[in-house]
């Protein structure tokens, strides 16, 4: 049973606002833990755990409006609002990872040192199984719900979760073996460009939405076989797809004979209509125009 636009907006608002809570606990959690455990690392984890809570809030508000039906002002609905919330959550990326890659290298170039503490440890500990946990919740209610704000905030949550790696990393070489108190930062200093390759994805997703780019080749080659399938229809051409929120939306024109009655004629476009709702996964919106064969022959 498909879940109308309202059940899959609910969806993305609990899936988001369970991360603002997880989120909001985790910056208690690495402030204090890091604080009191002595380390520097931890601290600056839960500036990140920041960020997150920022993107949370984005998204609700990307999904509250982006999910609206149509109106009169928007006739296309609003699930470019969504794909804008989609960039701001990777520009966020780009810039936390950038924050702390540098104060990673920083920390390398002039040998800054820290002795951190078993609480430090725990924290860092936490902070992973719940941000990972957090993560593919959130990817998996994106993915059902087809929403790319929803997706990448979960590759947000999962840039926190590396960080937490990186601290546990230094953190636990600290307590081993106190000479390998860099590994720290140059863990951080290696997830900081595993987050950036993230961010630029995500915004590279939003970018090809906003200039309406067209599917993947696949995808077209997908439209055309499914099209040129339906009985009555002869050839097909100007076909035009777009992606908006994550959807699917397109138009083209099928040649039917022009001896057929409109009723005949509707009747195949719906059965294309019905063709591609099935086979072209993601489809939110397709027009079908229908051109009379004989028409073009004389046109010739």
């Amino acid at each position: 049973m498909l879940e109308s636009r309202t059940d899959l907006a609910k969806a993305g608002r609990s899936v988001t606002l369970v991360g603002v809570l997880v989120n909001a606990f985790l910056i208690l959690l690495k402030f204090l833990a890091g604080i009191f455990g002595h380390s520097q690392a931890l601290v600056a984890d839960a500036v990140h755990s920041v960020s997150d809570l920022f993107t949370d809030f984005v998204v609700l508000l990307g999904l509250k409006i982006g999910r609206k039906a149509p109106d009169e002002r928007h006739h296309f609905g609003h699930a470019r609002i969504e794909t804008m919330a989609s960039s701001i959550v990777g520009l966020a990326l780009i810039a936390t990872a950038l924050y702390l890659g540098i104060k990673a290298a920083w920390n390398i170039y002039h040998h800054i040192e820290y002795h951190p503490t078993w609480l430090a440890l725990a924290g860092a500990g936490v902070s992973i199984a719940l941000k990972e946990s957090l993560y593919h919740y959130t990817v998996r209610t994106g993915r059902r719900i087809k929403s790319t704000a929803i997706i990448a905030n979960a590759w947000h949550q999962r840039s926190d979760a590396l960080s937490s790696v990186a601290v546990l990393l230094g953190v636990a070489g600290a307590r081993i073996k106190p000479s390998w108190q860099i590994l720290d930062s140059l863990a951080a200093l290696c997830v900081s460009f595993f987050i950036i390759k993230v961010g630029l994805e995500i915004l590279w997703g939003a970018l090809r939405e906003f200039i309406d780019t067209a599917p993947q080749p696949e995808i077209l080659s997908k439209i055309r076989k499914c099209t040129l399938s339906v009985d009555g229809v002869i050839d097909m051409h100007d076909l035009r797809a777009r992606t908006s929120g994550g959807l699917y939306q397109m138009e083209l024109h099928i040649v039917v004979d022009g001896r057929l009655t409109v009723t005949d004629g509707h009747r195949i476009a719906k059965a294309v209509e019905s063709c591609l709702a099935e086979e072209v996964v993601d489809l939110e919106r397709i027009i079908v125009h229908v051109d009379p064969a004989m028409e073009e022959k004389e046109a010739e």
